[in-house]
């Protein structure tokens, strides 16, 4: 069958807006990577024990999304199926969150990928489907939520800057309050659509379009989403939302603790929200080159000296962007040869 003009552009429009996005994003943020690409050498300079400390916090970081893609997954008696091991959960995160960081297309296409992992290895498509759906939102709200959370410690002032490496205490106790938080709103809707309807007339100041009560109903609807998805399990959900996201802040603190860095943990953390949302923008594969310009830009603006933010920004990128990448190569090579042997 003779293939048309209309179907050569529904089948590769789409990809090839994309490819161009990705070609002029990247064009754009190359001489910043260039930029921090050229201060390597510095990090002979970092005693062993920092990269060691890095990669265990990031090892955790992953280790609290598998555990939330199990919690996710979990049968039920209304949804009987084989329970996830960690082995496929690791598998399938690893190499979405690979395919995300050098496939244009960002989450969506890391979101495809750990999807045909999950599938193929029994679990059912629709589960899967709500499953890494609810558990997305679930990070998203944890990251918006951090802003707030950091304001009467803006306000009040301390921790002082020299002391940085409380930000590694701070990460802890904000992930108690993000639990108790995140309990409370999938437990009391009506805290939610209060807080929603407390938005909306912020917004309405702004613009007529945004109401109070539409931003409750909003609200209510993701919450509705995820309360869903983990009924019975909401304790252990939040848990592994809250330590995904503490555990990547807590190594961008000990990167920069590495270098001797001083700043306010609160303000670090604002930098880190800040940095994290240029990732959700698919301009380039995973914010390559928008995360670590804005991430050291930020840091500059808090106080930390150019020179460190740089590296210390290098060598957080490092443990949190870049290595997973081949890790995540393995993972989806190694389920690719396994898939055919299990058939």
């Amino acid at each position: 069958m003779a293939i048309t003009f209309r179907g050569l552009v529904r089948r590769w429009g789409a990809r090839t807006v994309w490819l161009a996005i990705t070609a002029i994003g990247l064009y754009v943020v190359a001489p910043g990577l260039l930029t921090m690409f050229g201060a390597w050498p510095r990090l002979a300079t970092v005693e062993p024990q920092w990269f060691v400390i890095l990669a265990v916090l990031e090892l955790l970081s992953f280790a609290a999304l598998w555990w939330l893609t199990r919690i996710a997954l979990a049968p039920s008696e209304t949804a009987p199926h084989p329970r996830l091991g960690w082995g496929v959960a690791a598998t399938g995160q690893l190499a979405g969150n690979a395919a995300s960081k050098v496939i244009p297309g960002g989450a969506a296409t890391g979101a495809v990928v750990q999807g045909k992992v999950l599938i193929a290895a029994g679990q059912p498509g629709g589960a899967v489907a709500s499953g890494l759906t609810a558990s997305n939102l679930l990070s998203s709200a944890v990251l918006l939520l951090l802003p707030v959370l950091t304001i009467p410690a803006l306000i009040i002032g301390p921790p002082p800057a020299d002391q940085l490496q409380l930000g590694l205490v701070v990460s802890l106790i904000l992930a108690v309050v993000i639990v108790a938080v995140g309990f409370t709103a999938l437990t009391w809707p009506r805290v939610v659509a209060a807080f929603g309807r407390g938005i909306g007339r912020v917004g309405q100041v702004f613009t007529a379009a945004i109401t109070p009560q539409r931003v409750a109903d909003g609200l209510l609807a993701e919450r509705d989403r995820i309360a869903v998805a983990f009924t019975g399990r909401w304790w252990r959900a939040v848990v592994a939302a809250a330590a995904n996201r503490m555990c990547d802040f807590a190594a961008l603190v000990a990167a920069l603790v590495a270098f001797g860095a001083h700043a306010r943990p609160a303000e670090v953390l604002l930098a880190y929200v800040v940095a994290q949302t240029f990732a959700i923008i698919p301009i380039t594969p995973g914010g390559v080159g928008l995360v670590d310009a804005g991430l050291t830009t930020l840091l500059v603006v808090i106080g930390v000296p150019a020179d460190t933010a740089l590296i210390g920004t290098l060598l957080y990128r490092l443990f949190s962007f870049w290595l997973p990448i081949p890790l995540g190569l393995f993972a989806w090579a190694g389920w690719r040869i396994a898939v055919p042997k299990a058939a």
